[in-house]
């Protein structure tokens, strides 16, 4: 029966008729999809015959409003707020709160060693913890996303002291030149998240991500190498005691890496029932850091070992006593007006860096295969982090940011997974990320300060290399590389099949090339004078990645180079979403689903019973004999959860054709 012709149709008595949901995969295009031009809309006239209009979308149209994503972030975000906290009652939350604030504070004290050495003093332990501090207790409690773990990275550190050098000769004063990148940063922080340059995230693939986690995991090594390479420095008179040291701080280094990496990855493993694996694993991290900080003390010829240890200062204040007042946190100071332009160029390099690297942090927290019920949110977010880097900015304090792998790894120690390590569900809650802020804010009492003095920098060496190698186990130019060399045998009888063997070799490797060329790039002009410019790497790598559909087909690329996320974590990213100004009425949802309850009774036309037009709606409920000839269909949670999969919407629609 064609669409039009309803006039020998009509709903029986009894029909629910509820709001639809709209269904994201009508509406949302692929990446490589070109957005339609068109919109239809269709309405229901009295004698219930369908009227199509079409109208021609005003270039204004195509412009959303200001501060559109933001408003979208909010109203996906806030009827969650309450409920994430209730969802931190579940069991996965002590371990993956433990796991945070391990993963969270030692590279940040670890980088706090790199800073300390080379601005001169200006930052040390305080200053990271604060910084750690401030971004897990204003992400955690107020972010849109609270999954995504915010804090010092290394990219910070490297963007820092790579300032610091730069400015050096001109005689200015270091923090008051920091604090202006940092207000310049949040100005073009706000500019971008109310004129929804966000937006552009959403054609940010694989490609870069997996670069910059390459990049991020490798510079991981790089700093346990370099932290070694300190342990050869001599620490005393004697001419041999900075080769003991050395030597000893490598084997801890190695034999910390080994057990702990093992026993990381132990749920892996068929030992043990599947409970007391996990357990292990959990807890793999933290053990591994108090087990190898106590192993110094055993005594022995350990005695002779003149073990270097993290450096701290007086508690709750700062380290630095050159150039701000030690005794206050309030680190601002007065620059010429020469100085505070020459700092525009610096702001906007550190807003590019944000933009990649919060972004991409929050898009690895939610890749698909953690299925993540909840909404995302990256406009109010990004707004956000400009206000932390200018708070930061006062204080004197490097600026947090999304953290690549602590991020992603945030999300993974939250899964739950069956006996077979498949995904079951993800606890998305907001107690982990805030409370391991607080402890970090904990961590700069005294007691605790002292505890951290007594972690030898060996260990923070062996923790880098464990966080480094974890991540490129997960890595997938590195896992590509290991399939590639794979025995072919063993690749032909993989069941199921590997998707990349559809690929023809020739793609693969030019593949492989362009992503090695672009972790090459970022890692080689990091130990350049050019470090600062490193972000522009990153953004290279996104801009590259528009010329693989000329390169690779379509299908290719679907393997090689897949969204980072799910359709919904996007949607507020996406275009026709932005500018659709004017939310459907209650009256166009009614007749959105007369339109559905009528193309779905034409389904059943080859066995309905046609009946005379005079058929009309009544309060009464079909008997048993209606209900024979009856078409019924149900619009139920498919819809709902394609937006957002948890929601609990369920719409009914039953037709009936007497």
């Amino acid at each position: 029966m064609p669409l039009e012709d309803t006039n020998n149709s009509s709903l029986h008595s009894g029909q629910l008729m509820h709001r639809r949901t709209p269904n994201l995969e009508e509406s949302t295009p692929t990446l490589y999809a070109d957005i339609e031009n068109d919109t239809t809309s269709k309405s229901l006239t009295s004698n219930g015959n369908i009227q199509q209009r079409t109208k021609k979308r005003h270039w204004r149209h195509r412009i959303p409003r200001l501060g559109k994503g933001i408003y979208l972030d909010l109203c996906d975000r806030l009827p969650y707020y309450v409920q994430d906290w209730k969802d931190s009652w579940d069991y996965r939350v002590i371990p993956s709160l433990i796991e945070t604030y391990f993963n969270n504070l030692l590279p940040a004290i670890a980088f706090a060693q790199d800073m300390f050495d080379r601005t001169d003093n200006s930052y040390g332990v305080n200053e990271i913890l604060l910084s750690s501090a401030l971004g897990g207790i204003i992400f955690g409690a107020l972010a849109g996303q609270p999954l995504c773990i915010v804090g010092v990275t290394g990219p910070i550190a490297i963007f820092h002291y790579t300032v610091y050098e730069i400015i050096k000769p001109l005689h200015t004063n270091y923090f008051g030149f920091m604090f202006w990148i940092d207000l310049w940063a949040l100005i073009f922080h706000l500019i971008m998240a109310f004129t929804n340059m966000v937006a552009l995230l959403q054609y940010v693939t694989t490609f870069p991500c997996d670069i910059f986690g390459l990049f991020i995991n490798v510079v991981y090594i790089q700093k346990g190498i370099q932290i070694l390479i300190r342990q050869f420095h001599k620490t005393s008179s004697e001419n041999n005691d900075n080769v003991v040291s050395g030597f000893a701080s490598i084997v801890v280094a190695l034999v910390m890496t080994i057990f702990g990496f093992f026993f990381k990855q132990f749920y892996r493993l068929p030992f043990l029932p599947h409970k007391w694996r996990k357990f292990i694993s959990d807890y793999a991290t933290a053990l591994s850091v108090l087990f190898w900080s106590g192993f110094v003390h055993f005594g022995g010829y350990l005695n002779n070992v003149d073990f270097q240890y993290l450096p701290i200062s007086k508690s709750y204040f700062p380290t630095s006593k050159i150039g701000r007042d030690p005794k206050t946190w309030l680190a601002y100071a007065e620059i010429s007006t020469k100085d505070i332009f020459i700092a525009l160029p610096f702001g906007i390099i550190l807003t590019i860096l944000f933009y990649f690297d919060h972004n991409v942090s929050s898009l690895m927290a939610q890749r698909s295969q953690y299925k993540l019920t909840k909404p995302s949110s990256f406009h109010y977010d990004f707004a956000l982090l400009g206000v932390t880097t200018v708070v930061a900015g006062v204080l004197g304090i490097p600026p947090p940011n999304g953290l690549i792998p602590q991020a992603p790894l945030h999300t993974e120690s939250l899964l739950v997974l069956d006996r077979d390590n498949n995904v079951v569900r993800c606890v998305e809650q907001r107690f982990t990320n805030t409370v391991q802020g607080l402890l970090m804010l904990g961590t700069m009492t005294r007691p605790l300060l002292v505890c951290l003095g007594q972690i030898p920098q060996a260990v923070l060496s062996g923790l880098f290399f464990i966080m480094g190698i974890q991540g490129l186990t997960d890595n997938e130019i590195i896992n590509r590389i290991l399939w590639f060399f794979t025995d072919p045998v063993i690749k032909a009888n993989e069941k199921p099949l590997n998707p990349l063997s559809k690929v023809r070799l020739r793609s693969f490797l030019i593949f492989i090339a362009f992503g090695l060329a672009g972790f090459v790039g970022e890692f080689a002009i990091t130990n350049t004078i050019a470090a600062i410019g490193f972000p522009l790497i990153l953004l290279l790598s996104v801009i590259v990645s528009f010329i693989f559909p000329k390169i690779f087909t379509r299908e290719e690329l679907e393997i090689l180079d897949p969204p980072v996320a799910q359709k919904f974590t996007i949607k507020n990213l996406l275009l026709e979403n932005l500018c659709n100004e004017n939310e459907p009425s209650t009256e166009e949802e009614e007749e959105i689903t007369m339109i559905s309850a009528l193309q779905a009774s034409s389904l059943f036309s080859s066995t309905a019973t046609r009946t005379d037009n005079d058929s009309s709606f009544d309060s009464s409920v079909p008997d048993n004999n209606d209900m024979t000839s009856a078409g019924s269909l149900s619009i139920a949670k498919s819809n709902a959860n394609t937006t957002y999969p948890n929601k609990k919407t369920e719409t009914s629609i039953n037709i009936h054709n007497s």
